[in-house]
C-alpha cells in the first residue's frame, strides 16, 4: 500500500473526475437544466388555455390569465411585504380560490406554504404558526375567533390578512387588510423567485399529533413535482377534467391535485363546505368529473337522502385514501355512477404512494368479488422508486403469499425532506434507508400490497393476531350498519378481544348485539369477533379518519374496575 508523506500508513485519496465519453464536456447549464417545481404547471397553463375557466366558486369564475395573474400578484404582494427565501406563510381556509391561489404565489415569493387544518383548537394553531415561525397568516374570517384565540397565546404573533369569501360574507374580522386588498400590492409583472434547487422547501404540513405535539413535516419542489405528475398518470387527468374539491387542499396539499389538476390544464371547483346536497349539485351543474375524498365521504354518499341527490349522466372518478374503504361501499358506489381508485399515502409521502390498478380480468368478476380486489393497496405509483414489506429490523421482504406480515416501507423522490426541527424523529422514519410507515400488510402473488393494520391497531389475542381491517370489513357488510372501529379491550384471559364500535345507518333500527356477534361468527373464524358492541357516532379527525385511540381508551375503561 502507498504511504503518504506523513508516514501514516493511510492511502492517499485522489479525486479523480469523470473520464467517460458520456460525462467529458456535457455539463449542466441553464438550457438543459433546471429545476423541477410545480410553479411551472401555471405558467404553462395560463399561456396555453389563457381564456378557459380554471376556478369555479359559487358564482365566480377565473380563467387560467386572471388565476395566473393573481398568483402572480400574491407573490409579489409577499415580497413587498419583507417575505424572503425560505420564510413561512401560513393560511388558514377551506376550499377556497384564495387558498388554491396560495400553492403557486407563495413558492413563487420563494417561501414556504404552510396551509393550516382549520378543525384543529386554538393551541394547536398557536403551536404550529411559532413552530413554523409563520411570518404572515391569511385567514378566512369564519375562523376569526380560532384565529384570534391562537395569536392570543403567541408571544410574537405574525400579522394576519383576512380571505373574505363571497360564500360567506360574515365572520370576525382580525387582520386590517383583505386578501383581495394584498392582491392589489402586487405587481403582476415582477419577477417570479424560481428556487435555487429542486430540494428546496415548498411547503410544510403538520401531522395529527394523536398524542403530543404534531410534527412539521417538509415538502421539496422536485416531489412535489413529480407526485403531482403520478397523480395526473394515475388518475388519467386531461385537459376536460372537471375537478370537484372534496378533498382538504390543507391536507398533504390537497394530495398534490391543487398541481396536477393545474398540471394538465383541468378546471378546479372549489367547495367550502363538504357535504352530500352540494356534492351532487356540483356533479350535476359543473360536470365534475374526477374528485378525491376520505372513506367517510364517500360513505355519505352511499348514504346521503333521497333529496339531497341528483341523477348526471356522466361517470365520476373517485379516488380515495385512508383506511381502505369497505368493498360494499366501493360496490354502492359504482351502482351510483362513480368509479372508485383506491389509492395509498401518508403526509410523509405528498399523499398518495400506491394506486390499485383494476386488472383486465377484474371486469369479468362479480362485483363484489371485484371491489375485494379493488380495496388493496395496490402498487406504488409510477413517480414512487420503491415499495415492500418486509421485517421492519431486518429489512428482509416477507414472501409474497399473501399471509405474511410486514411493514409496509417506501423510497423516492415523493418522499419528504424530513420533519422540521426533530432530527430523531427523521432519523428513525428513515431507518436502513427505508421510509417506515408504520403500517403492517402482506404482498400478495401479483404483487399487490394489502394493508392489514397500523401497527398499533393489531388486537394480540390469545397469541393470535387479528387484523381490526379484516373485522371491520365484515361488519361494514352488515344491512344495518353505516361505519364501524374495531379495536382491543384488555381481557384478563385472553389478554385482548376485540370491541367493535358500531354507527347504524341512518332511519334504520339499532340491531341486538347480539345479532352483529352472530353475523361476524358467520363470516369470520370465531377468535376473531368482537364480544363486545358499542353503538354511536364515532370519533373522527379533522380528516375524517376515525380515531381509534379515543376508542381503544374507552375499551379499557369498560374494562376497568
Amino acid at each position: 500500500m502507498a504511504r503518504n508523506k506523513a508516514g501514516t500508513g493511510k492511502a492517499r485519496r485522489t479525486p479523480v473526475a469523470p473520464t467517460g465519453m458520456y460525462e467529458r464536456d456535457l455539463d449542466r447549464n441553464p438550457a438543459n437544466f433546471t429545476a423541477l417545481t410545480p410553479i411551472d404547471f401555471l405558467i404553462r397553463a395560463a399561456s396555453i388555455f389563457p381564456r378557459k375557466v380554471a376556478v369555479i366558486h359559487g358564482a365566480q369564475r377565473f380563467t387560467y390569465a386572471q388565476f395566473c395573474a393573481r398568483a402572480r400578484r400574491l407573490a409579489a404582494a409577499l415580497r413587498a411585504r419583507g417575505i424572503r427565501r425560505g420564510d413561512t406563510v401560513a393560511v388558514m381556509a377551506p376550499n377556497v380560490p384564495a387558498l388554491l391561489e396560495a400553492h403557486y404565489g407563495v413558492p413563487m415569493a420563494g417561501a414556504v406554504l404552510n396551509a393550516l387544518n382549520y378543525r384543529l383548537d386554538a393551541k394547536a394553531i398557536a403551536f404550529i404558526l411559532d413552530h413554523g415561525r409563520a411570518k404572515l397568516l391569511i385567514a378566512d374570517r369564519e375562523f376569526g375567533p380560532t384565529v384570534a384565540a391562537a395569536l392570543a397565546l403567541m408571544k410574537r404573533p405574525p400579522p394576519v390578512v383576512d380571505i373574505v369569501d363571497p360564500a360567506f360574507p360574515d365572520g370576525v374580522q382580525i387582520g386590517p387588510t383583505t386578501y383581495e386588498a394584498l392582491l392589489e400590492e402586487g405587481d403582476v409583472d415582477a419577477t417570479i423567485v424560481r428556487p435555487r434547487d429542486e430540494w428546496d422547501a415548498i411547503c410544510l404540513n403538520y401531522t395529527s399529533g394523536t398524542t403530543g405535539n404534531p410534527k412539521g413535516v417538509v415538502y421539496h419542489h422536485r416531489g412535489a413535482f413529480l407526485n403531482a405528475m403520478g397523480n395526473a398518470l394515475t388518475f388519467g387527468l386531461t385537459p376536460s377534467a372537471v375537478y370537484l374539491w372534496t378533498l382538504p387542499m390543507f391536507h398533504c396539499n390537497g394530495w398534490t391535485y391543487t398541481w396536477a389538476v393545474t398540471a394538465v390544464g383541468g378546471t378546479h371547483v372549489c367547495l367550502r363546505r363538504v357535504e352530500a346536497a352540494a356534492i351532487f349539485d356540483a356533479i350535476a351543474d359543473h360536470g365534475v368529473s374526477h374528485m378525491c375524498g376520505a372513506p367517510i365521504v364517500l360513505t355519505m354518499l352511499v348514504h346521503a337522502p333521497e333529496e339531497s341527490r341528483r341523477r348526471f349522466a356522466q361517470r365520476v372518478e373517485v379516488a380515495t385514501g385512508g383506511a381502505a374503504p369497505p368493498s360494499a361501499v366501493i360496490a354502492a358506489m359504482e351502482r351510483m355512477g362513480f368509479r372508485v381508485t383506491h389509492l395509498y399515502g401518508l403526509t410523509e409521502c405528498y399523499g398518495p404512494s400506491t394506486v390499485c390498478i383494476e386488472q383486465p380480468g377484474w371486469a369479468r368478476l362479480d362485483l363484489p368479488d371485484r371491489a375485494a380486489l379493488m380495496a388493496r393497496q395496490g402498487v406504488g405509483y409510477p413517480t414512487l422508486t420503491g415499495l415492500m414489506v418486509a421485517d421492519p429490523q431486518t429489512l428482509e421482504p416477507v414472501p409474497s403469499d399473501g399471509r405474511t406480515m410486514g411493514e409496509l416501507m417506501l423510497r423516492g423522490n415523493t418522499l419528504m425532506k424530513g420533519y422540521l426541527k426533530n432530527p430523531a424523529a427523521t432519523q428513525a422514519a428513515f431507518k436502513g434507508g427505508w421510509f417506515h410507515t408504520g403500517d403492517l400488510g402482506v404482498r400478495h402473488p401479483d404483487g399487490y400490497v394489502e394493508i392489514k393494520d397500523r401497527s398499533k391497531d393489531i388486537i394480540i389475542s390469545g397469541g393470535e393476531n387479528i387484523s381490526s381491517l379484516e373485522v371491520e370489513e365484515v361488519l361494514y357488510k352488515h344491512p344495518q350498519v353505516m361505519e364501524a372501529a374495531v379495536v382491543a379491550k384488555p381481557d384478563a384471559k385472553w389478554g385482548e378481544t376485540p370491541c367493535a364500535f358500531v354507527t347504524v345507518k341512518p332511519g334504520a333500527a339499532i340491531p341486538p348485539a347480539e345479532d352483529v356477534i352472530a353475523w361476524c361468527r358467520a363470516n369470520l373464524a370465531h377468535y376473531k369477533c368482537p364480544r363486545h358492541i358499542v353503538f354511536g357516532p364515532l370519533p373522527k379527525t379533522s380528516t375524517g379518519k376515525i380515531q381509534k385511540y379515543v376508542l381503544r381508551e374507552r375499551a379499557r375503561q369498560m374494562t376497568a374496575p
